[in-house]
């Protein structure tokens, strides 16, 4: 009860506020809005679930929705239309819920008319506002959520004014909101369309099918192809004689409509219409076939004169700014025009001065001259002014002979070389065709071959094998050539076997010369041998002379190796060199390296240093 009494509280206090005369409308819709916030905020808190309904019923009886309502008049209106929003969702869904009690016929056929029609008003003035976009989406479900819970509403809103002005305006989101709006109610109302009156039934399918003809855009057409779906779902054959008196619909569809992104929508309502026209008889074919005409040509008469009155506006505006346009390009003309004239007059009064003050120099110069060379000084000024204009003359005339000469030789130089190129390419022609027919056809040397079958593959081989076997080889036998086989295999698997050996005598070799690199280091950086101590002999003497003997032969023997051919190498071992032909290695390559036989030391000088 504590509750209640303080909702009761708030009404009654707003209502004392809004019956101040010096309200202006901005202060009354702000504090409408608070105040309405405020009281469906407490009801919203109680646990009482008809706490909500009885505070919207205070609020119709006491008058607040009826100031509401004269707010949300656009005349009063200014610049805060976000206000005007809100307080239009507000009074919306106040409306929703309300037990009117006695007062219940006035409430549904004057209040909420009257709700309607200021909702409707609104949007149509946040329409024509480009940054009210989404304030006029805000309205529109307002209106919405109205007919969702009053569905006796919906036969004023589609003949209303206000939402024919809105059908006209030609912007895709407008047209996308007002359609978008209709499939709502449909899909959250279960019994809107069932509810519905057959002249309500086909107001909102012209107005689907209308959004159809006009519209080109692919989402207005999807949510018109979807709305009349749900009609036909919801009412079924309540619909199909409606549906059928719009002739030629299934063919609007089938060009317009197809490739857009919802075909399979569109052949569902094709063959819904397809179906529907097929059941019907020809009399009633011909009978909706009137009636379809006839409402197609009010609807298209009607938009054209609504399309022409409002277009009123815009051409006058348009005729306003052209002819402003030409009067001011004219006034542009006027000045330039008047600026070239007084140009002009300026060089000629400037032309004119220049004259006057040449002939006045000339006058003083002739008072100054005696008169004995008066005469002669005019005849030299006469001559001079013959010759300049001579040779102007002359210099046109040449040019002019000039440039006459040079075109004409260029048109005979031009015309002779397309002379010379016709003449040639018919000779060249002439004697191609005179060729071709003294030459004597090649056959293709693929003619009459169509591949050989097995038969003739079989002839082939075993001709071979008689050739082969008349023919034998004059050089060598069968037995030879397996044996020599044979062997190339046994050498060539001892040759792989030997691998491994062969890697650790690289290895071996490869750490001999290292220590040879080492000691020849060593014995290069090593001091004169004035200053040579015991200490400094010791740490030369090394047992290095065997192993650098068994180094240099073993390199000498691969250096021979790498000289003979491949085929000397198989089957041999590492010790096929003698040891006659190490010193002649030596020799040819300048004593590389140091040593001898093993056991044996040897002395050899390398890079200037006794070894």
């Amino acid at each position: 009860m504590q509750g209640v009494e303080e909702v009761e509280a708030l009404v009654s206090e707003l209502k004392k506020q809004l019956e101040d005369k010096d309200l202006n409308p901005e202060q009354k819709i702000k504090l409408l809005n608070s105040g309405l916030n405020k009281a469906l905020n407490m009801a919203a808190l109680q646990t009482d679930s008809s706490m909500l309904t009885r505070v919207k019923s205070l609020l119709y009886q006491s008058g607040i929705l009826s100031h509401c309502v004269s707010s949300l008049d656009p005349k009063r209106l200014r610049v805060n239309w976000s206000a005007a929003a809100t307080l239009a969702q507000l009074t919306s869904s106040c409306c929703v819920g309300v037990e009117p009690g006695e007062n219940s016929k006035a409430f549904y056929r004057l209040f909420l008319p009257s709700v309607m029609d200021s909702l409707l008003s609104l949007a149509s003035q946040l329409m024509r506002r480009a940054e009210c976009t989404s304030l006029f989406r805000k309205v529109m479900d307002s209106v919405g959520w109205l007919l969702r819970s009053h569905i006796q509403l919906t036969t004023q809103v589609l003949s209303s004014a206000h939402y024919e002005q809105i059908q006209m305006w030609e912007d895709v989101t407008v047209s996308l909101l007002c359609i978008q709006l209709w499939v709502q109610t449909c899909t959250v109302s279960r019994e809107f369309l069932s509810e519905l009156s057959d002249d309500s039934v086909l107001l909102l399918l012209n107005e689907a099918v209308g959004q159809l003809a006009v519209s080109s855009d692919s989402a207005v057409g999807a949510a018109s192809v979807r709305l009349i779906l749900l009609m036909a779902n919801k009412l079924d054959l309540r619909l199909h004689p409606l549906l059928l008196s719009f002739k030629g619909l299934d063919s609007l569809l089938d060009k317009d409509w197809r490739g857009q992104g919802f075909d399979q929508d569109v052949d569902q309502l094709i063959s819904l219409i397809q179906s529907d026209r097929g059941t019907t008889s020809h009399s009633q074919s011909n009978t909706e076939h009137v009636q379809a005409a006839c409402v197609i040509q009010a609807a298209w008469r009607s938009y054209q004169t609504r399309r022409r009155v409002r277009s009123l506006n815009r051409v006058v505006s348009t005729l306003q700014r052209r002819y402003r346009a030409r009067r001011r390009q004219q006034q542009k003309q006027k000045e330039a025009k008047h600026w070239d004239e007084e140009l002009k007059y300026q060089v000629c009064v400037r032309r004119q001065q220049m004259r006057r003050e040449f002939h006045q120099k000339q006058r003083q110069l002739l008072q100054l001259l005696p008169p004995d060379q008066v005469q002669s000084y005019l005849q030299e000024c006469e001559r001079r002014a013959a010759v300049v204009i001579q040779s102007y003359w002359r210099g046109f005339r040449e040019r002019r002979r000039y440039n006459n000469t040079h075109r004409h030789t260029l048109r005979q130089t031009l015309m002779q070389h397309q002379a010379a190129r016709i003449l040639q390419r018919a000779v060249s022609h002439f004697l191609q065709k005179r060729r071709a027919v003294k030459s004597v056809p090649i056959p293709p040397f693929w003619i009459g071959q169509k591949g050989l079958t097995d038969s003739r593959k079989a002839e082939l081989q075993r001709q071979v094998e008689e050739y082969i076997a008349v023919h034998p080889s004059p050089r060598v036998s069968p037995e030879e050539c397996e044996r020599l086989h044979e062997e190339v295999q046994l050498l060539l698997l001892s040759e792989l076997q030997r691998g491994e050996q062969q890697r650790r005598e690289e290895q071996r070799t490869e750490a001999l010369l290292a220590h040879t690199h080492t000691q020849l280091e060593l014995l290069r950086d090593a001091p004169p041998l004035s200053v040579v101590t015991a200490t400094d002999a010791e740490s030369f003497l090394s047992p290095s002379g065997p192993i650098a003997a068994r180094a240099r032969d073993a390199h000498n023997a691969m250096l021979q190796a790498c000289r003979l051919p491949w085929w000397r190498t198989l089957g041999e071992t590492t010790d096929i060199f003698a040891l006659s032909s190490l010193q002649e290695l030596e020799a040819e390559f300048g004593g590389l390296y140091v040593g001898g036989s093993a056991g044996v030391s040897r002395h050899t000088e390398v890079d200037g240093t006794n070894l």
